[in-house]
């Protein structure tokens, strides 16, 4: 599983933003004097209004715009349902299709894509994952530069060859990466922790498939999954940046005009509750890594600011969390320990992940499970909410700092069929919250008896662990294993 956004990032990626740095600086205000931090978390944050346009192509494709000409540039993004959870018998097609995308299209092979996209200064971006498969660009808004962009984009977007020697190529290149994760004890365990969690359901299987299903994809199933999932019905288009209302739609009717022409796919069905208990691999290391939780939420739920603010308090990632503080700051137990929501279309996973030495992994398992049972139980302090809340008034602007962060945030929001005022609804209702509200949804949600949980590492003996204290004997190991 993906470790958990702590809340200071949240926002910023609704799931899934690019990832790529701002287009650029805004330019620094004069100052008259030094401020404070009081005086700083005390200030409203400057957060860019955003006029999110809606329509639906001609064949069927959703579209959201943002116009903004700060900058001669904009940014386009195609979210498909066309993840991992469509694979259907064949792990790994959803994948495989979407790393394909730019390998060849009619007279052009995966160099000239690349020389065609660098040679206009744009982008080429794509990515597979559970839910959705993207596939991104980012260019220069002035006509000789966008219309040519664009077209190159449609063709590999919309008219892939997959030929036959880049299919190979990238076969053996995951082939090669089963190979290195074998003795990978954090994808064991989350591989494992899928399977569990989701038995026969679709998010049972890794999105990168196995060495036995990857063999046997051809081209023809490649072709048939891209004229399913690709389709013009199946895609949000987001465009954000300097383009003008009659640009965005001859661009978004262009793209999804060269995109097979078919409906949107089917809704994922709710997984299966599944059976609580421990599952054991084992794996020579001094350290044993331990995965656990349950079935969380899909992204839609009206609970999900009171969650995300409640995993955050729990386990963010920062140092002041309950489980960083009683783990690793009072034991030395583990050197970073991690909980939090992975809201999907379907109820995606609620997890507890860290490493722990081999010889106290047993009495460190109990004490997260007691930490959890004493959370739902009391939910946060007072003063834990407080810092959670003003935490998250301070990297909301994050949220829409560039325009390829809104181009991911409008995506998931299409995506996921959540409203335009998405953000601002999150932002007021997590600022709302009381502790009872927050403890009551992570009741709600969660059970800490009925946690599915697996470790990997050695069968060692067993040391009890330390006491809790301010200067702990034992200090947290070093860079976790990978």
């Amino acid at each position: 599983m993906t470790r958990p956004l702590a809340l200071s990032t949240l926002l910023a990626a609704c799931l899934l933003a690019t990832g790529a740095p701002a287009l650029a600086d805004e330019p620094a205000p004069a100052r008259k004097g030094l401020e404070s931090v009081a005086q700083l978390s005390q200030a409203a944050p400057v957060h860019r209004e955003l006029n999110v346009q809606r329509w639906t192509t001609e064949t069927g494709a959703r579209v959201m715009f943002v116009e903004a000409h700060e900058l001669p540039m904009f940014d386009l993004r195609l979210t498909f349902a066309a993840g991992s959870s469509q694979d259907g018998e064949q792990p790994g097609l959803g994948l495989l299709t979407n790393a394909m995308l730019n390998e060849g299209v009619a007279g052009k092979n995966v160099e000239a894509i690349a020389q065609g996209f660098e040679g206009l200064g744009a982008d080429f971006r794509n990515g597979s994952y559970k839910d959705m498969a993207v596939a991104t660009l980012r260019s220069l808004s002035a006509g000789d530069k966008r219309e040519p962009a664009v077209q190159l984009f449609s063709e590999v977007v919309g008219h892939p060859t997959f030929p036959a020697d880049s299919l190979a190529r990238i076969k053996n290149q995951l082939l090669a990466s089963f190979e290195f994760r074998k003795q990978n004890p954090g994808y064991l365990a989350s591989s494992a922790f899928a399977e569990q969690l989701y038995g026969q359901h679709p998010y049972a299987h890794n999105s990168e498939g196995d060495a036995k299903s990857v063999k046997g994809i051809t081209q023809e199933q490649l072709r048939a999954f891209h004229k399913r999932a690709y389709a013009a019905g199946n895609t949000v288009i987001t465009l954000v940046g300097d383009l003008t209302l009659e640009q965005a739609k001859a661009i978004a009717e262009q793209v999804s005009s060269a995109l097979p022409k078919g409906p949107a796919l089917a809704l994922m069905p709710e997984p299966a509750e599944p059976k609580p208990g421990v599952t054991h691999i084992e794996f020579p290391s001094k350290q044993t890594h331990l995965l656990l939780g349950e079935l969380g939420i899909q992204r839609d739920d009206p609970d999900y600011a009171a969650l995300s603010m409640g995993a955050q308090i729990l386990g963010g990632g920062a140092f002041g969390t309950r489980l960083m503080s009683e783990v690793r700051e009072k034991r030395g137990l583990t050197y970073g320990v991690y909980a939090g929501f992975t809201a999907m279309q379907a109820k995606g996973p609620f997890s507890i992940s860290l490493q722990t030495r081999a010889n106290q992994s047993q009495g460190t398992l109990e004490l997260v499970q007691n930490i959890l049972r004493d959370y739902l139980k009391t939910g946060p302090t007072e003063q834990e909410l407080a810092d959670a809340k003003r935490e998250l008034a301070g990297s909301y602007p994050l949220t829409n700092a560039s325009n390829a962060a809104i181009a991911g945030q409008l995506g998931a929001m299409g995506f996921y069929n959540l409203p335009p005022s998405f953000l601002e609804d999150f932002m007021s209702q997590s600022q709302a919250l009381t502790v009872e509200q927050v403890r009551d949804a992570m009741n709600k949600h969660l059970d800490a008896g009925k946690l599915v949980v697996v470790s990997v590492g050695p069968t060692v003996e067993q040391q009890p662990l330390p006491a809790p204290s301010d200067k702990p004997t034992e200090q947290p190991m070093g860079v976790p294993e990978h």
